[in-house]
């Protein structure tokens, strides 16, 4: 990392209706450094890198790129100014080539494109960063982590000195972060500058120089990441020290089983995974991405057209085609991927919240609107949800907050048996430790979890029991008595 200055923020106000999203925020960013953007969900992370790329306008402040002041009022402002984002959303045409997205709107040849040169062009980059695919390949071919290579090629193809990475790790294996990480490397030492937004505090000391904290759309500070901890940062994003991250009672006795799953299967991934689930414990499922955990799940709640096994819930055997039919034996269903398989993006808070539950409200041709008002609050309050109002379109909220509403729908419909696929990810520190403390006290209440995670530390400290999956079956099982380590489990993931 040079001392050269690449970019600076300096004061910058932004404000939508009824909210302060940024208020005199200062950012600097040096050539060849990686510096890490941190906050809860809500801090105004993904606002100030939208006034950098040109999607928001500041109604105050500076920007200076190499020590020129610039206007950036679009995102070709953006481009000009050598900056390139890469969203956690990727935006890339799955039905069209690498070649095709990489070059997407700035074709060479123009109007009659010269597809030879543009795949040639782009093939050279892909070997430069040593990419294991070629530039004819359809993007809908590819798996996510090479399809977030594509969307950094694309950056670099802009000749873009300033690249932010908004969570960029969030969906891929460790071998494709190690990957990921390489890559990184080698832009830094051609000077580039990258802004990192990342929720994961482990990979801070891997990768990252400096660190800026932002806490309700202020700037709180700047460190150097070798000479501060996680305690320092975690106090700094959330205002407090959070002296019980995870929060956990474990069962001290065993309990009646309420759910019991032998040889499930999905007709794909999941292929014969059999285990079980007492009252009131939490049951972890760790594995490697592409072990089956998600799909062994999505099939016990009725969503595998071609799901086989049999599953007990109390003891009796019940028969499961359908989302439905799960809800009515008291299971409950947290998706992975809450922007695809749950949230109605363009829908309110209230919509969000009560979707599952209509039953409770509508009587007939009558809406109880006071009812639905009141079911809306009450998981607001519960899962401590940052929303002006209930009315406030869901897709408007943070990441977190997002997944805040979802949990509290499911919760809504009182179930025995609530499935959590990764129910922390692309959340904050401090929505992760209340999202834990909400799972702590339901399980105290007697409620079942199933909690499928990709980060260790977070099924080490929570689960009562750990079932480790690979290849679509269960490998082994711990118990949190057990002297169990994070190379126990890869053990069995990865054997």
């Amino acid at each position: 990392m040079s001392e050269h200055v690449l970019l600076q923020m300096k004061n910058i106000h932004k404000s939508f209706p009824g909210v302060k999203a940024l208020q005199a925020v200062d950012f600097e960013l040096r050539a060849g450094e990686v510096h890490a953007l941190l906050g809860e969900n809500g801090a105004g992370k993904s606002t100030l890198i939208k006034v950098l790329g040109g999607i928001y306008i500041a109604e105050e402040g500076e920007i200076y790129i190499e020590g020129k002041k610039v206007t950036i009022d679009s995102v070709n402002a953006s481009h000009e100014n050598g900056i390139a984002i890469i969203h956690q959303e990727l935006v890339l045409v799955p039905h069209m080539t690498v070649a095709e997205n990489i070059f997407l709107g700035r074709e060479p040849g123009g109007k009659w494109v010269n597809h030879v040169k543009m795949e040639k062009d782009a093939q050279e980059l892909l070997d430069a960063y040593g990419l294991n695919f070629t530039s004819d390949t359809l993007i809908k071919d590819l798996t996510i982590a090479q399809q977030q290579m594509v969307e950094i090629i694309k950056a670099i193809s802009f000749n873009s000195r300033i690249l932010v990475m908004d969570e960029p790790t969030s969906s891929i294996s460790d071998k494709e972060v190690s990957f990921l990480f390489e890559t990184m490397r080698t832009l830094t030492a051609k000077g580039v500058g990258i802004i990192y937004i990342s929720h994961k505090m482990s990979e801070l000391e891997q990768i990252c120089d400096r660190v800026t904290v932002m806490r309700d759309g202020t700037y709180v500070g700047t460190e150097v990441v070798k000479e501060t901890n996680k305690d320092k940062l975690i106090a700094m994003m959330v205002g407090r020290e959070l002296t019980n991250y995870y929060t956990r009672d474990f069962l001290d006795k065993e309990t009646e089983v309420v759910l019991r799953c032998d040889n499930i299967s999905d007709g794909k991934m999941a292929k014969g995974a059999s285990f079980e689930v007492h009252k009131g414990e939490i049951v972890g499922f760790a594995g490697l991405v592409g072990a089956g955990r998600s799909e062994t799940m999505k099939a016990i709640f009725g969503l595998a057209k071609e799901a086989s096994g049999d599953t007990y819930v109390d003891g009796q055997k019940v028969n499961i085609k359908s989302p439905v039919d799960a809800m009515k034996c008291g299971i409950a269903l947290v998706p992975e991927d809450r922007k695809l398989e749950g949230l109605y993006k363009v829908q309110s808070v209230r919509f969000n919240s009560t979707i599952e539950v209509l039953n409770q409200f509508i009587k007939g041709i009558r809406v109880d609107l006071d009812k639905e008002e009141e079911i809306t609050q009450k998981y607001i309050d519960m899962m401590a949800t940052k929303t002006p109002t209930q009315e406030q379109k869901i897709g408007n909220l943070s990441g977190g907050n997002q997944q805040k509403v979802m949990i509290g729908r499911w919760l809504a419909t009182a179930p025995k048996i609530l499935i959590l696929d990764e129910p922390t990810r692309g959340v904050d520190v401090g929505a992760k430790a209340e999202i834990y403390s909400i799972m702590n006290e339901l399980a105290k209440q007697g409620m079942s979890i199933i909690m499928i995670s990709s980060e260790l530390p977070e099924i080490l400290n929570m689960s009562d029991r750990i079932y480790v999956m690979r290849e679509g079956k269960v490998t082994g099982c711990f118990s949190h008595s057990e002297e169990v380590t994070q190379e126990n489990i890869m053990q069995l993931a990865a054997n």
